[in-house]
């Protein structure tokens, strides 16, 4: 018992060392990720603390007569109601998600839900602007803890 007990210590601390070691040899990849970051709020594309996004349109998206110059999504009110009615919609439709996190289908309906739009405005965004709402879903899930 004791013994299992110092192997878990042991692995703790090797955990702990394994990520310091990595965050301190990221060197030059540190400033990428910068840049990175750097060039999205250069866009105004902004992630917001809480499960908030604001997407910022390069240029207006117009869809059916009305166009957009943002689109704000607010992730932290979703329920997990609306998770499993996402489920039950793709389902009814004969489209299935084996996991959220690798469905593009799953966080675009996801992403159009804590958006207040429908999926099909979502789904008719240009593909760098769909990719940058869809990976927000996506992030959301990962930090939410799925």
């Amino acid at each position: 018992m004791e013994d299992d007990k110092n192997n878990t210590n042991a692995i703790a601390e090797g955990a702990g060392n394994a990520t310091e070691a990595t965050t301190e040899g990221a060197g030059d990849m540190g400033k990428g990720f910068s840049v990175v970051e750097n060039k999205n709020e250069a866009e105004g594309n902004k992630r917001g603390h809480g499960g908030t996004y604001v997407h910022k349109f390069r240029k207006p998206f117009e869809y059916e007569g009305k166009k957009y110059a943002t689109l704000n999504f607010d992730f932290e009110k979703l329920t997990g109601r609306d998770m499993i009615t996402i489920e039950n919609e793709m389902q009814a439709n004969n489209e299935y998600a084996l996991d959220p996190l690798l469905s593009r289908n799953f966080q675009s309906k996801m992403a159009a839900k804590a958006g207040g739009i429908g999926s099909d405005v979502l789904e008719s965004l240009p593909i760098q602007e769909f990719n940058k709402v869809v990976n927000e879903a996506r992030n959301f899930l990962i930090d939410s803890g799925y």
